[in-house]
């Protein structure tokens, strides 16, 4: 077996103060500072941000600027330029780790969250919807043709799914969204037997972009229905599944509420660390 490395698309610039009981905004730096503890073979390399005309792709022009000027609420409900000032660098790391998956065939990582409720509107901790404007890019900058969002947050990808309807762009992308179908731990048994099929029904893509979200554990506050070993399983299927149909994957980290009384996030850690070493196990056993 090859022992690779993952490729992570982190600047500091992803890093803000939510204002908000969301530990979302801030968790770029708590993530990969966790998997650099845990000796996680990683390259971190700088995104490129986004630009409003990537942004406007997906949402109407005068809401990016808006939202960019402090002129409108994000989706943690303020105002801030802190969080304002993360944007186009959180949208960036996600659409960065795409273009790399596609260039070098391979799965590449953005810890970034708060996309798939961004829709007409910022809300539910999401301002710009990254899933629907990375896909959106690599199509018009002619890298992917047919592009699938596999979101297994716990929650339903409603902004992408109007996202998706608004313009016209199911014909050539993809989405799936667990939390439309599964919240109570019995359906643990139902996701995992479908899932595969899911998988195999995206043969032909040219990307995935895949919501790892940490939020469907059984102990988070705003979910319940997978333990952390399930968790794993459903990573480790994802990307193993991909892996040797040929799909090069970007993921990202997507929900996890799980916050002690001092504002540490260690258990929302230890689910995103056990995603990026799924990451790096499909990539090496694949070699």
């Amino acid at each position: 077996m090859v022992v690779m490395t993952l490729s992570v698309f982190y600047t500091p610039r992803m890093v803000a103060d939510s204002g908000s009981m969301s530990p979302s905004a801030a968790k770029p730096a708590a993530v990969v500072a966790d998997w650099q503890a845990h000796g996680l073979a990683l390259d971190i390399i700088e995104p490129t941000p986004v630009t409003v005309d990537d942004l406007a792709r997906a949402h109407v022009r005068d809401y990016v600027e808006d939202i960019l000027a402090g002129r409108a609420p994000n989706g943690f409900g303020n105002r801030s330029a802190a969080v304002a000032a993360t944007l186009l660098w959180t949208n960036g790391s996600m659409l960065s780790a795409a273009r790399h998956a596609i260039a070098h065939h391979t799965i590449a990582a953005s810890p970034s969250s708060g996309f798939h409720h961004a829709g007409r509107y910022a809300g539910a901790f999401c301002t710009f919807n990254g899933l629907v404007v990375a896909a959106c890019a690599l199509r018009a900058e002619g890298r992917a043709s047919r592009v699938a969002i596999v979101d297994c947050d716990m929650h339903y990808g409603d902004g992408t799914d109007w996202l998706i309807e608004e313009h016209g762009l199911g014909e050539w992308l993809t989405h799936y969204t667990a939390g439309e179908h599964y919240d109570e731990p019995g359906d643990a048994a139902d996701f995992f037997a479908r899932l595969p099929g899911v998988l195999r029904d995206l043969a032909g893509c040219d990307v995935v972009l895949y919501q790892a979200g940490a939020d469907p554990h059984i102990d988070d506050p705003l979910g319940g229905w997978l333990t952390t070993a399930e968790l794993r399983r459903r990573d480790e299927l994802v990307f193993t599944t991909l892996r040797r149909m040929g799909i090069p994957v970007a993921w990202n980290l997507a929900g996890g509420y799980q916050v002690e009384p001092d504002g540490s996030i260690p258990r929302v850690l230890e689910i995103h660390t056990n995603t990026a070493r799924a990451a790096l196990n499909a990539l090496s056993s694949t070699t």
